[in-house]
């Protein structure tokens, strides 16, 4: 049975003894094997991750986490929840000591005798009760405009553990994780880090309270080296860097995760694999306590998923908690200890991964009423317009095959790195396919570039209406006629403003475009008014096949609907459409068929009448028994 997330009933230490070997008056730095110099000795009760400043007496987050202890870590004093500053008096007395906190880690009169340490998490001065959550998200609640993001939603995350995060694309588990990390700050709920109350208002203070995310593309500096791009979060002013020593450091991380990597090269030339492994170190450097992992074996082989599950294991022994979103089912049952459920960003579950299974957590994923989503009105599909035979792009998707009628909706559907937009971007020539045949009435036809799919009579709508779809300086007209603009110049090259405006507001009277003339800045409408204008751009290039890219993301549920009238009345006129869409129920009401891919694969094409959420869903993350066949 579900139930509201609580401190697990084990145990849980944040920093196990085995992370703080050998002397405890030996310098300790989860990312780094050195000594600071003897002038910092005296600032031991600091908590890691601050820099103190004896002029103003004010902390400051520096990220570096590393510190010399003259007694055993255990003895430290306690420290505030929000910033880890100490309660203690003890802090530098000299304004020489505090140069010497602000200075690279790697500078040339740091010591160069380096001892062995383990990478681990943060000092046991911020160390979590037995059984307290190192952090524990208490009703959160979030909205962007009309869209209510996240609405009462709680999360503890226990040390030496991997939490599982699912939800459907929009079920808000990235807004969760921007509040986490201090991207974004919630409407309303608490956070916690130990029992204490925090608002996390940056990332850089996220950083000081250990917690870090990975995201499934990598936020690599690809001109930096790899050594540099670890520990590119310690740069601080002032001193000149050790280039020499700092290798040696991120060669240490490196080593402990079980990784060889030439750390002097840029890391341009890594794979996504080791661009991965560079975020984790780079986490690790930081003395990270949470990690949070975003899709992170979207982009890998088998190989490399098995290699990266060794390294979370073993981050899980040393007492982090990991935070594990994750699209792919198996993936989550190979690795979690514990497995949440949000929807429509509403927390649904929490539950021991022994107590779930594929079946249960897809229930509890989907589980919504598609009431609120317009019907289309039936339609008689005609001849075949579009026939696409395995196309494929290397090492983007493959073996993708369809055919599509007059006057038929198919919907593209698939979770996040499902590669339903790369389809679209090859049908319209803006990323070409490098294997495969696409027929246009039953005649082969080659697509190499946007010209190439208007002249046989694709269109295609961008997801990103805002920074790809339209000029917002300029007018509805002038957007209107951007694709066909040669047919409104005259034979001296200037634009026939008379046909452009009779043109534009033709579609502005049959979209229902609000706005007070078709002179009006396209960036001065609302979302569901520019969305019309994308589709007018499109539609005057007079297509037999319009693809359509998420062309409802962002709107309110009245320009929804509107949208979907359009959709709707675009299949009666004979216009064969693709719709790609993130939102299930959308994909479900709108489409006469329905095809699924999961990571560049095609796994079903359904029929309306047999699609379900739980089909679709199960197909989508690989776990439909039978796969359906292409109708």
């Amino acid at each position: 049975m579900s139930r509201r997330p609580t401190p697990a009933s084990r145990s849980f230490s944040a920093t196990p003894a085995s992370l703080w070997s050998g002397p405890a008056s030996t310098s300790r730095c989860g990312a780094v094997r050195f000594r600071r110099s003897r002038r910092l000795r005296t600032s031991h009760a600091r908590s890691p991750g601050l820099a103190w400043s004896t002029t103003t007496g004010r902390s400051r987050a520096s990220g570096r986490g590393c510190f010399t202890a003259s007694k055993p870590l255990a003895s430290s004093a306690p420290c505030s929840g929000r910033t880890g500053r100490s309660t203690s008096s003890t802090a530098p007395t000299s304004a020489r000591s505090t140069r010497t906190e602000r200075s690279w880690p790697w500078t040339a009169s740091a010591e160069r005798t380096r001892k062995s340490c383990s990478i681990g998490t943060r000092s046991g001065s911020i160390a979590s009760s037995p059984g307290t959550p190192i952090l524990e998200i208490r009703g959160v609640s979030k909205r962007f405009g009309s869209t209510q993001a996240l609405d009462d939603v709680s999360l503890a995350l226990q040390a030496g553990e991997i939490h599982a995060l699912l939800g459907e694309n929009g079920a808000g588990k990235s807004t969760l994780i921007k509040i986490m990390t201090g991207v974004v700050q919630p409407d309303g709920g608490d956070v916690f880090v130990d029992g204490r109350q925090v608002r996390v208002g940056s990332a850089l203070e996220a950083q000081a309270l250990g917690i870090a995310a990975v995201y499934q593309e990598p936020m690599i500096f690809p001109d930096l080296s790899v050594a540099e791009n670890i520990f590119i979060s310690h740069r601080d002013r002032g001193r000149i860097v050790d280039r020499g020593a700092m290798r040696r450091d991120a060669e240490a991380v490196l080593d402990r995760l079980g990784v060889r990597l030439d750390v002097g090269e840029p890391a341009r030339g890594l794979t996504v694999a080791a661009q991965q492994t560079v975020e984790i170190a780079k986490a690790l450097s930081l003395r990270v306590r949470v990690l949070i992992m975003d899709e992170p074996t979207a982009s890998l082989s088998a190989h490399e998923v098995r290699r990266l599950f060794g390294i979370v294991k073993a981050l899980r022994g040393e007492g982090v908690a990991i935070l594990f979103i994750s699209h792919r089912m198996e993936d989550v049952f190979q690795i979690a200890d514990r497995v949440t459920v949000l929807r429509d960003g509403r927390w649904i579950s929490t539950r021991p991964r022994s107590e779930v299974t594929p079946a249960s957590a897809i229930r509890d994923m989907v589980g919504r009423t598609m009431g609120d989503f317009f019907r289309r009105t039936p339609t008689r599909p005609g001849d075949v317009v579009l026939e696409v035979r395995g196309l494929a792009r290397e090492g983007v998707f493959a073996g993708v095959s369809f055919t599509l009628r007059a006057g038929e909706v198919l919907g593209l559907a698939g979770l996040v790195g499902a590669r339903r937009t790369d389809v679209g971007l090859a049908l319209f020539g803006i990323a070409p396919a490098d294997a495969g045949e696409v027929l246009v009435d039953s005649r082969p036809v080659t697509i190499r570039s946007p010209q190439d799919a208007l002249r046989v009579g694709i269109a295609y709508t961008t997801e990103d209406r805002r920074q790809l779809g339209l000029v917002f300086p300029l007018s509805i007209a002038a957007n209107v006629t951007l694709p066909t603009l040669r047919r409104y110049l005259s034979r001296f090259g200037l634009v026939r403003r008379a046909a452009e405006d009779a043109v534009a507001q033709g579609f502005k009277e049959r979209l229902s475009i609000r706005a007070p003339s078709v002179r009006t800045a396209a960036g001065s409408l609302s979302g569901g008014n520019q969305q019309k204008v994308v589709l007018s751009k499109w539609l005057n290039t007079r297509p037999r096949v319009f693809i359509l890219d998420e062309p409802t993301r962002g709107l309110d549920v009245g320009a929804k609907a509107e949208v979907h009238q359009i959709i709707d009345e675009l299949a009666h006129d004979g216009i064969a459409v693709i719709l790609i869409s993130s939102e299930l129920p959308e994909v479900l009401a709108m489409s006469d068929r329905i095809l699924v891919m999961r990571e560049g694969r095609q796994m079903a094409v359904f029929d309306s009448a047999e699609a379900t959420q739980e089909r679709v869903l199960a197909a989508a993350m690989g776990q439909l028994a039978t796969p359906a066949v292409v109708v």
